[in-house]
């Protein structure tokens, strides 16, 4: 319901409005008096000795940071740095912090989307709520540049470039601040950053145009890959911060779906109610970032559809550039 009163104006916002707007005008002032805090030396804030990139956005929700934070740490491998990452770890408890991601760490330790980033790139990945002492872990594992998935508003970190992800097909909602509408800083807040990607829909002005392009389904216990339209009689789930989306994704590629189900974002699932949601039809699917809570319990006939973010030449390499420009700055490590 409350993503209906952000994004689709629901008429029950407006009765909710006496309520939780005024809660909203209080988000709205803390959140800048405490930006302010820290721009004006107020707080304290860390300095990493390599250059950092946030990826985040302004919004509460799914907006597609993940896969851009794959992107980009995949396209600093292919330059030949080093990078690493840096999570909030949100859906996860870890028994001690900082907590250095590995292929085999329970998601319930580290959260879904750290898992996921160390299972797609390879990338050295650490986890702690407190962003400086991940960024002190991964310096012990000689990285040359960090990438927080996440973390726009975390200003005590320091950072040198920020890219914002904007939902392009549900863009800013109703534009009130949480909890009345989606909004963790004000629209005034993009002109600051350094690139705006716009996840689907019609990039507007200013912003790089991204697509999420599906590859094939991958099986969860053997690994092997088929077209999605080869399985048959689909149930579809997804844990995600917009569930539609990777719904709309299986329609686009017309699959042949029988049921979908929503689950909340970072959600833990039972293995027998995923079991019993599975008997539904022939085959599960889920998305890539929910699959990795389910490779210990996973049956036969249960499937992932991973996705890639894709962005033009031009846009990539004006990027790049900036990182190019910002790494010079630093020197090398042993410099």
């Amino acid at each position: 319901m409350i993503e209906k009163i952000w994004f689709h104006r629901h008429p029950l916002g407006w009765l909710l409005a006496p309520l939780l707007w005024p809660l909203s005008l209080i988000f709205k002032i803390v959140s800048r008096h405490r930006r302010q805090r820290y721009q004006s030396g107020q707080q304290s804030t860390y300095r990493a000795p390599v250059p950092v990139i946030v990826v985040g956005n302004i919004t509460a929700g799914g907006n597609g940071k993940t896969p851009v934070v794959i992107w980009l740490v995949e396209m600093l491998q292919s330059l030949g740095f080093k990078p690493g990452v840096v999570s909030r770890g949100y859906g996860g408890k870890a028994e001690h912090y900082p907590l250095l991601v590995q292929n085999d760490t329970p998601s319930a330790q580290s959260g879904d989307e750290p898992l996921l980033i160390k299972r797609r790139t390879g990338a050295p990945v650490a986890v702690d709520p407190v962003r400086s002492q991940a960024v002190k872990a991964l310096l012990e594992q000689d990285v040359d540049i960090v990438v927080t998935d996440d973390g726009l508003q975390h200003y005590a970190l320091e950072r040198d470039i920020e890219l914002v992800v904007i939902d392009g097909q549900r863009r800013f909602g109703n534009q009130y601040y949480i909890p009345f509408g989606p909004l963790r800083e004000g629209l005034e807040r993009l002109s600051d950053v350094d690139f705006l990607i716009t996840n689907g829909g019609n990039a507007q002005q200013g912003e790089i145009a991204m697509t999420l392009a599906p590859s094939d389904a991958v099986n969860l216990k053997t690994g092997e890959r088929k077209p999605v339209q080869a399985l048959k009689q689909l149930v579809a789930f997804a844990g995600i911060g917009h569930p539609p989306r990777f719904f709309n994704t299986l329609n686009d590629l017309e699959a042949d779906v029988v049921k979908t189900q929503a689950f909340a974002d970072h959600q833990t699932f039972e293995p027998s109610e995923l079991s019993a949601l599975a008997k539904q039809g022939q085959h599960l699917i889920m998305t890539e970032k929910d699959a990795v809570k389910c490779y210990q319990y996973a049956q036969d006939n249960w499937w992932y559809l991973p996705v890639s973010a894709n962005i033009n030449e031009s846009d990539t390499q004006n990027i790049i550039q900036k990182i190019i420009e910002v790494k010079a700055q630093y020197g090398s490590p042993s410099t």
